[in-house]
């Protein structure tokens, strides 16, 4: 991104429509247990997916790290809530973070799975020089004119058949890929960007790597464990104030 200069903000979208929406608690099958329950409905409960902003809009928080050049954000807050029914499961269905780092440069994502709605997934990073975009149309660069000066022309194989193949001819020559720190460093902006969502509070890089939270129900009893199904903004509120004790 050198051409558009300096990086001082970044937006990524991740807007799409559910991708395993929650049944009604009165198509439960009698007998069935609430562990049982909630896992055939994982995507539906923070500690089983994350949520739709840790498990599939973490994408975006990796465009957003990498034009950072993937240096954690200082600190985040962030809005959000549940439109839809959450028919028991506990995760919001949009949420929109705001980052900071610690040279004041900005990063904002927007993630939402609403059916009916406008979709997107875009990265547009705002540099001193210009504006660069990441798109299903291609990678550009513009000047502060809008002007076009850059425009990635080069093959365009599919993406996850291309990740393989590089790993694997990786681990066949001995130079391996090992993307591990920059993976966890973006699924940590996520789980804090999270946080702050449904805390609605302001949350640091220390605060997150120091929480004691856990989201983990108690299964000691193993498969017929009793949970306790909790409204979202209530948990997480309590949470927070024992998060780091």
């Amino acid at each position: 991104m050198a051409k558009s200069g300096d990086v001082r903000a970044v937006y990524g979208t991740y807007l799409t429509s559910p991708v395993k929406p929650m049944p009604a608690a009165s198509t439960r099958p009698d007998g069935i247990s609430d562990i049982e329950w909630m896992v055939r409905n994982w995507y539906n409960f923070t500690w089983l997916s994350g949520d739709g902003l840790v498990e599939q809009a973490c994408h975006t928080c990796d465009w957003v790290a990498w034009a950072m050049g993937d240096r954690p954000a200082a600190s985040v807050t962030a809005v959000g809530g549940r439109q839809l029914p959450a028919e028991g499961g506990n995760i919001f269905d949009h949420i929109e973070l705001n980052f900071v780092w610690d040279n004041d440069a900005r990063g904002f994502l927007a993630q939402r799975q609403i059916p009916g709605c406008y979709n997107e997934n875009l990265c547009t990073i705002l540099g001193t020089k210009g504006t660069g975009k990441i798109e299903r149309r291609g990678s550009t660069i513009s000047d502060l004119k809008g002007n076009r000066t850059w425009k990635y022309e080069g093959p365009t194989p599919n993406m996850y058949q291309q990740e393989h193949d590089e790993f694997f001819a990786s681990i066949r020559s001995g130079n391996y890929i090992n993307d591990g720190d920059r993976m966890v460093n973006s699924t940590m902006m996520a789980i804090m960007g999270r946080t702050a969502g449904y805390t609605g509070k302001e949350v640091t890089w220390e605060m997150a790597m120091n929480s004691k939270q856990a989201l983990v129900p108690d299964v000691s009893k193993g498969w017929d464990s009793p949970v306790e199904f909790v409204p979202t903004a209530f948990a997480w509120r309590h949470q927070v104030r024992v998060r780091s004790s």
